[in-house]
């Protein structure tokens, strides 16, 4: 079964950290942007094998959003 997840991935100092929000704890890190994704899908489908049905259901029904504001600041 495929399940679809957002990913959040922010680039620091040390390389990038990423991270699942619908899935608490869900979170590793790189020292490539391609290299934390890839862990990260390996860190999701770990976390996914510990599941019930039930569990999969609550969680892949949850809505995030994303979005990207602007404001001034004085």
């Amino acid at each position: 079964m495929n399940y679809k997840y957002t990913s959040i991935i922010e680039k620091d100092d040390y390389g990038y950290y990423a991270y699942c929000p619908e899935l608490k704890g869900c979170q590793t890190e790189g020292e490539t942007y391609e290299e934390a994704v890839s862990n990260l899908k390996e860190a999701v489908e770990l976390y996914i094998e510990t599941l019930d049905v039930e569990e999969l259901t609550f969680l892949f029904k949850k809505e995030v959003y994303t979005s990207i504001y602007e404001v001034s600041v004085a």
